[in-house]
């Protein structure tokens, strides 16, 4: 297995990392929320409380929900999304027992860097490891993964490299996993067309507008990526105050710029890089899922299925479903992570 960067080392285990949980209790709360729970004017959901952990180069905010001696499921939101994506499907898995953890990922809410110093580098393996890092905090051998866009490419990279760490695997869109050398072969015309989002931020016209636009900008990308999916302006805006985060346009601009080589990654993450690069193997139990409408970048099916050796099933989600899978069909989700976590 790779070995993990310094500040990632299992040491965290004995670090000092104060849990301070929020006021308010419940996940599923009402606009008129208590202190601690995300909300919007207008909106009649809310998920919470939350809490803040030191792990790993971050102070993590995320929802710890359901009984502390249930069996632990991590579920990863994407660009440009927030822990919203699973503010019906967390109480589905608690109703059943589990253990919910629904953490921010490094650039959104309330997550933040401990030190000004640190690198705000949005590379896969640097979110990867801030997982581990959390699971690490919070004391947690083995977890069912779960997640979709950025956060499906994280929980397979846990899933890749750590399978000692993941007990099973949900990935919407599958396989997500990449490197810098593979994204240099170009694709077809319509596919470059669908990423056109990656090369507006390799200028710094793209990278002033992100910051200058952020809320209409992400706004368009859920209405490109969820074409039939009829979000209220509430919905988007609880999600969208996610983006007010201080490092999350540097985090998601290094993200696309890495990607296609035109910034640099941290030289702790070459070796777990180098191993993403030969396109490994999951091994774990695992159940795909995909969104008939999804109208983001994504791959068939059959491009990866052979990706996954360990238990495998592919689902594909109808009735107009796109690419935030989690929000949009929460109970078709909710029914696969607790499927997988069975096998």
């Amino acid at each position: 297995m790779p070995k993990l960067p310094d500040h990632n080392r299992r040491h965290f285990l004995g670090v000092a990392a104060a849990t301070v949980a929020v006021a308010g209790t419940g996940l599923i709360g009402s606009a008129q929320a208590q202190p601690g729970a995300i909300s919007a004017a207008g909106s009649d959901r809310s998920i919470g409380p939350l809490k803040q952990i030191n792990a790993g180069p971050l102070s993590v905010s995320y929802v710890d929900a359901g009984p502390a001696s249930g069996y632990p499921i991590i579920l990863l939101h994407g660009w440009p999304y927030d822990i919203h994506s699973y503010v019906e499907v967390a109480p589905l898995l608690v109703a059943a027992g589990y253990r919910v953890i629904i953490p921010y990922l490094r650039g959104y809410g309330p997550t933040r860097f401990l030190s000004p110093a640190t690198f705000r580098n949005g590379q896969p393996a640097a979110l990867a490891l801030d997982i581990i890092a959390l699971m690490d905090a919070l004391k947690i051998e083995k977890a069912v993964i779960a997640g979709y866009d950025w956060g499906g490419r994280t929980a397979d990279i846990i899933a890749a490299l750590w399978p000692e760490r993941c007990k099973a695997l949900v990935s919407v869109s599958g396989y997500l996993i990449g490197s810098q050398e593979g994204n240099r072969m170009p694709l077809p015309p319509r596919n470059e067309l669908q990423w056109w989002y990656q090369f507006y931020f390799t200028t710094e016209r793209g990278r002033v507008g992100y910051d200058k636009n952020r809320y209409e900008f992400n706004k368009l990308i859920w209405q490109l990526a969820s074409p039939q999916w009829k979000f209220s302006e509430a919905t988007y805006a609880q999600t969208a105050a996610a983006f007010d985060n201080p490092d999350h346009v540097a985090i998601v601009i290094h993200n696309y710029r890495w990607r296609l080589e035109l910034a640099d990654g941290e030289r702790q993450y070459d070796a777990v890089e180098k191993q993403l690069a030969a396109y490994p193997a999951v091994t774990v139990p695992t159940i795909t899922m995909e969104g008939d409408a999804n109208g983001a970048p994504h791959p068939e099916p059959a491009a990866y299925a052979k990706r996954f050796t360990g238990k495998y099933e592919h689902r594909l989600v109808t009735g107009g479903i796109g690419h935030n899978l989690p929000q949009e069909a929460p109970k078709a989700f909710a029914k696969a992570v607790l499927d997988v976590a069975a096998s």
